[in-house]
């Protein structure tokens, strides 16, 4: 490792591509990892100004694919974090891979390695679960091969680590030889379970039973119950600050919540679901109770749309699911903004909220 590093000891320095709100660096902070990310790359300026705001850098804002190889080599980064686009690999898109004009920045970075007078160390590529069978993957891992990378994947849940949240995403680790991983007997595979990034010998569960219902049942066993990241009912004045402009009322003919301008009486009130849309869409909607283990994934259409968006929470006292209790007497309401960061906030995506972010970190190879 030292070797490849020319026996410089400092802090590994990394570029983050695609970094959205900060994400990935806010999980190399909490990892511990003593790396320091030299800069960063994404393309909204929103996002940029939200970045800015958390860290004090503003990143650089432009098309990544006008980068070229000894632009990155100015920087002389270890490692490269990247988080590209998922819509050309998600099952509600048009799966277009490697044809969709948003996939073309991340294999524009990856055509650069052979191109670099100081190619990375280390990667690590994170995207949704359908990446793996993409042509953009095998196009990846292809480039990687013959640049002398070895890769351990995984298809992972924030259930695998003890939080309940329900949301599998594909990570490939990739280290230039000589440098190794701790487990090589794991190179080049895809897994399903966590058993290697824990310092495990094996690989803890089969494909077969890493995709029954079974395994998955056992798993929220182990979780914390979402009442642990709910906040509490006595918070003042610092969250109402926090209020969205995506909370409001809900027309019957539709799913969608339009803007709201009243007051409430309490802050929790405010994400109160109102029962014209429980009455409309209730057999649609996902119900967790604050001893509940798991919950379904969130999309940036929570607060707007309730189908198909995120769980919602049952906050009557005494009430827990069962045939006799009717959704109105569930009184449901929406996770708040802060309760959504809470429980993802070691676990979150740069661009789009990806979970599962810090176990990797500080298993691919910085400490």
């Amino acid at each position: 490792m030292e070797g490849l590093r020319k026996g410089v000891e400092r802090p590994w320095r990394v570029l983050e591509f695609y970094s959205g709100i900060g994400g990935m660096r806010y999980s190399l902070m909490k990892a511990g990892v003593d790396a320091e990310v030299v800069e960063a790359f994404d393309i909204n300026d929103v996002a940029n100004d939200v970045y800015e705001q958390n860290f004090g850098h503003r990143p650089h804002q432009g098309n990544i694919q006008t980068l070229s190889a000894a632009d990155l080599d100015s920087y002389e980064a270890d490692a490269w974090l990247l988080s590209p686009p998922c819509q050309p690999y998600t099952r509600q898109g048009h799966q277009k891979g490697s044809s969709d004009a948003r996939a073309f920045s991340f294999l524009k970075i990856l055509e650069l390695i052979p191109q670099s007078s100081r190619p990375p160390v280390m990667l690590f590529v994170e995207n949704v679960v359908g990446f793996e069978t993409s042509d953009t993957h095998k196009k990846m891992i292809a480039i990687l091969r013959e640049n002398h990378f070895c890769t351990q994947e995984f298809i992972l849940s924030p259930l695998q680590f003890g939080v309940p949240y329900s949301r599998p995403r594909y990570f490939c680790l990739a280290k230039r030889i000589p440098v190794s991983f701790q487990n090589p007997l794991f190179n080049n595979k895809l897994l399903r379970t966590p058993g290697p990034i824990h310092g495990s010998s094996e690989s803890t569960a089969t494909i077969g039973e890493a995709d029954s219902q079974a395994y998955w049942d056992k798993l929220q066993e182990t979780c914390q119950p979402i009442k642990d990241f709910l906040e509490s009912k006595n918070f003042t004045s610092e969250v109402v600050s926090e209020q969205c402009s995506m909370r409001g009322n809900v027309s019957e003919s539709s799913n969608v919540i339009e803007e709201e301008t009243g007051s409430v009486d309490h802050p929790l009130d405010q994400y109160i679901v109102p029962s014209s849309l429980v009455q409309r869409w209730g057999s649609a909607m996902d119900i967790v109770f604050p001893e509940s283990r798991r919950c379904c994934c969130f999309t940036k259409s929570y607060f707007r749309y309730v189908k198909g968006t995120g769980s919602l929470l049952a906050t009557a006292p005494g009430k827990m699911k069962d045939k006799t209790s009717s959704l109105s007497e569930l009184q449901l309401r929406y996770f708040t903004p802060r309760e959504l960061r809470i429980a993802g906030k070691q676990f979150e995506c740069g661009s789009c909220g990806t979970p599962i972010r810090l176990p990797i970190c500080s298993s691919i190879g910085f400490v």
